[in-house]
């Protein structure tokens, strides 16, 4: 194999392709890179069994071949050469020759042989989105599955397909996260549910551009493409949460508050919630709502915090807890200026929307008891 390809390319198919490398693994072949020439093309791949990323690049290909290398190494690697051309070869040894201007690295490679091939997937149903609106919408929910093992569907975010129209939606047992949006070309109904993890490495290889991602979905696995990208993960397998039947659809009592005004007062109210001397402890962060004026306060062993805001009311007073973090999670994924926060009684659950939100949007968080 004898390539010759810009630095800056090859780093671009790298930074995207390592997101499925395997650290810990009792398979080395998985530690590698999966470097394949076709005609013009290289081809790098990854696979760590759950997450399989192709990335498919131009290059002056003077000898057509197969190799694995070390994923970390090469990475390292290119990505401290110089901002020009690389020579990449596979010698008689087997090594890897990687020559850039003055530089010589020589890297031990791996049988392409036993790299394992990526799912061959038979799709069932498949949408087209936007990647920018695709990467709002992962942004938006992302944070909200659940971290917790024993409940493993809910470490997914549920993709759904309801009268053409996707459904995104992230839940943890305290806080649920809903964004939706109208689909351009018809689609069939579905439902399926994809790893967090895997939702997290596609966001970063999303560009915020108007080209489109392809979701194919099969019985047990998704496939998402881009122009000169692949992802291949599995399905989480279980029955999601009905979550339509949880969320709230009457409110007693209403703020409107400028989004960021109200996320200033949590984030200085929750230095004192989290600076608690008994760290097991969480001391919820109190909301007090009165005609034109909420309240935000916390009171433990290391001192008190109060932040008072003039704010459209409506509805009756009250008072609730809240976790300050799932409040602050939900108001730095919001981009609108203005939020309605809407609860019912002091223990059931919160909504969170921007105003102008046309009802894509929904935050819920459930309150934590009070101790009088």
């Amino acid at each position: 194999m004898e390539i010759i390809c810009e630095k800056e390319k090859i780093l671009k198919a790298i930074n995207s392709v390592t997101k499925a490398v395997a650290s810990k693994t009792t398979m080395p072949i998985l530690e590698g890179i999966l470097i394949q020439t076709n005609d013009k093309e290289i081809k790098f791949t990854t696979y760590d069994l759950e997450i399989g990323i192709e990335y498919v690049i131009e290059s002056d290909v003077k000898e057509q071949g197969a190799t694995v290398v070390n994923a970390t190494m090469f990475s390292e690697i290119i990505r401290k050469l110089p901002d020009t051309e690389i020579h990449i070869t596979v010698n008689e040894n087997n090594l890897l020759v990687i020559e850039c201007e003055g530089s010589l690295y020589k890297l031990a490679t791996m049988n392409p042989d036993e790299f394992p091939e990526l799912p061959k997937i038979e799709i069932e149903n498949s949408i087209e989105i936007e990647q920018n609106n695709l990467k709002d919408m992962i942004r938006k929910t992302i944070f909200a599955v659940s971290t917790e093992e024993n409940k493993p569907i809910f470490t997914g975010c549920l993709f759904e397909v309801k009268n053409n129209k996707l459904n995104v939606v992230a839940v943890d047992g305290f806080r649920l996260a809903w964004k939706s949006k109208f689909l351009q070309v018809a689609a069939n109904n579905f439902s399926v549910v994809i790893p967090g993890r895997t939702l997290n490495e596609i966001n970063k290889i999303l560009i915020d551009s108007f080209d489109s991602v392809k979701i194919g979905i099969s019985k047990n696995q998704a496939l998402f493409e881009m122009e000169n990208c692949k992802i291949v993960t599995r399905l989480l397998d279980g029955e999601f949460l009905n979550y339509a039947s949880v969320i709230p659809e009457n409110w007693e009592t209403r703020i409107r508050v400028d989004k960021a005004n109200i996320q200033d007062c949590f984030e200085r109210v929750s230095l004192i919630s989290a600076s608690s001397i008994e760290k097991e402890k969480k001391y919820p962060v109190k909301v007090s709502v009165e005609i034109g004026k909420v309240t935000i306060s916390c009171t433990n062993q290391t001192g008190d915090a109060k932040e008072e805001m003039f704010v459209e009311t409506e509805g009756q007073n009250l008072e609730a807890g809240f976790n300050p973090k799932y409040f602050l999670d939900a108001l730095r994924a919001i981009d609108d200026q203005e939020v309605f926060v809407d609860f019912g009684t002091s223990i059931s659950p919160c909504i969170i929307r921007p105003v102008e939100s046309n009802g894509d949007y929904i935050y819920m968080v459930l309150p934590i008891r009070m101790k009088e």
